[in-house]
């Protein structure tokens, strides 16, 4: 699960050369259905042109967007081409490179639900398939509202396109992933009803990042750290998904969604399995999943609060609170931060609890976990005015910064005894160089080559599902009485702080 390296340098036939750490995925064909959306445009795209300038994808190599706005091939390459340029983090810099990319596009248009889409989509592999000989592998990728996902692998079966009589087939779907426990198993079912379990891919662009993926990394690759990952040590786990935005063009996906089922429900509870799983036999996806399914089991929330901003100022400037956003219902309940205390029943984290939190419109952009450990047995410091010590505290930081830092305490020079704050830290521009990712390539390639360690598997998503499930049913039957209750720009209500403060502990983020 190594990163690739840094951008490589194309060979004198325009393709890039391979990355010394990776293969390139196998030769296959990747249709996009939504391939004209902002998804595409903004994270996909881009993402491929960094694969592919990174000798990541094989040359033998083709895509299909399918969608109804898109009229001809020679369209779709200009624009998709154009908006590589403009978002991707590493804009192309050889030509010749990007033109061999953005040749091996192709569009199907159609309608998701008209059967002829599909027959005219089969006709395109079979072209692609003898023109850049992708062997009849083909990963579909699900770029689409989640009310599509039944639809499109119904009428993909219809037309024989999962069959595979030649090369394989695996079906990216992102999430949400049912909108309670009892619509997750009903979309389960749906896929499952077409497809095996190893042929979808449920993806988390946040298990992309690589602040994430260095979890694992750190835990059991650092002898130190693993003796004193447990209650013995451990006062309690924070997790922190911050954002200063607020809807920006979402507003009616939010109506529907809000903030715990959003974040909190996925990519926060993939953090809590990352941090709280025991040590793994092997880094094989069947079990790195079925030690996060173990953890998912343990969880119960046993606290809950929720929150609706409203207008404020951020980075000095007014903002409107959320019923005034567009497509936002005027009198809307729907939360725009949430606040969990989880315990987890598991020999190592008895006693310990997690507290996750995530929202709109916070005070800074933050994605944050910090362990925090106990205080010493006691203090020998208070002869020299020291009264209490701060605890040790890890942070990992996963945006906008990707970092790891720890807090420890040293003595100041002089010659008195003065206790002063230190903090020990690394981030990844100091360990390696590269252009900016957006998550999504590492998912992209390891679809491409059929590892779904970092993707979810159905039964951890209803594992998910039944922790939150119960939390959401309380709240939608009683409708918060007080939103708006914190104002943009501030870190939230100030029930989130209570939550802590009972319990003797405060946020430390923010």
């Amino acid at each position: 699960m190594s990163e690739p390296e840094a951008r490589i340098a194309p060979d004198e036939g325009g393709k890039p050369k391979p990355a010394p750490l990776e293969r390139p995925a196998d030769p296959a064909a990747l249709v996009i259905f939504g391939g004209t959306g902002d998804l595409a445009r903004r994270k996909l795209f881009p993402s491929l042109w960094n694969l592919w300038s990174n000798g990541l994808l094989p040359e033998d190599f083709a895509i299909i967007g399918v969608g109804r706005k898109v009229a001809s091939d020679t369209a779709y390459r200009e624009a998709i081409g154009a908006s590589v340029r403009e978002v991707a983090a590493c804009p192309p810099e050889d030509e010749r490179s990007f033109d061999g990319f953005v040749e091996r596009m192709c569009v199907v248009q159609g309608a998701f639900e008209d059967p002829a889409t599909y027959g005219w989509l089969k006709a395109r592999l079979a072209e692609v398939s003898a023109r850049h000989r992708t062997g009849g592998n083909v990963l579909f990728y699900l770029a689409t509202p989640p009310a599509a996902f039944g639809t499109i692998v119904r009428r993909l079966e219809a037309a024989g396109l999962t069959r595979e009589a030649q090369g394989w087939r695996r079906v990216v779907v992102e999430k949400p992933f049912g909108r309670d426990l009892a619509s997750a198993k009903a979309l389960g079912a749906e896929l499952h009803a077409v497809l095996r379990e190893d042929q979808i891919f449920r993806i988390d662009h946040y298990l992309g990042k690589e602040t994430v993926q260095n979890i694992l990394v750190f835990r059991f690759g650092n002898g130190v750290f693993e003796p004193i990952w447990n209650r013995r040590y451990v006062d309690h786990v924070q997790i922190t998904v911050a954002e200063d935005l607020g809807m920006e063009g979402r507003g009616s996906y939010y109506e529907s969604a809000g903030a715990l089922r959003d974040v909190l429900q996925n990519h926060v509870l993939q953090l809590v399995t990352l941090v709280a799983m025991e040590p793994l036999a092997s880094l094989d996806a069947d079990a790195v999943h079925a030690e996060k399914v173990k953890v998912l089991q343990t969880i119960r929330a046993t606290g809950a609060v929720r929150g609706q901003y409203g207008e404020g100022t951020i980075g000095g400037a007014r903002v409107p609170g959320y019923r005034s956003e567009p497509d936002v219902d005027p009198q809307s309940t729907i939360e725009t931060y949430a606040a969990v205390r989880l315990d987890l029943d598991s020999w190592r984290w008895s006693g310990v609890p997690f507290y996750v939190r995530s929202g709109k419109r916070l005070a800074r952009r933050c994605t944050e976990i910090v362990v925090q450990f106990r205080k010493p047995p006691l203090t020998l410091f208070q002869q020299s005015g020291v009264a209490e010590l701060e605890p040790n505290r890890l942070h990992i930081h996963i945006q906008p910064d990707e970092a790891i830092s720890f807090d420890i305490k040293a003595k100041a020079p002089g010659a008195a005894i003065r206790v002063e704050d230190v903090r020990l830290s690394f981030d990844y521009g100091s360990i390696g160089e590269g252009c900016a990712a957006t998550g999504y390539e590492r998912l992209l390639y390891d679809a491409l080559v059929g590892d779904s360690t970092l993707f979810h598997r159905a039964d951890m998503v209803e594992a998910a599902w039944r922790i939150m499930t119960p939390i959401l049913d309380a709240w939608s039957s009683r409708p918060a009485p007080d939103f708006p209750n914190y104002a943009a720009g501030s870190w939230g209500p100030p029930a989130a702080d209570t939550l802590l403060r009972r319990d003797g502990r405060r946020w430390v983020v923010g």
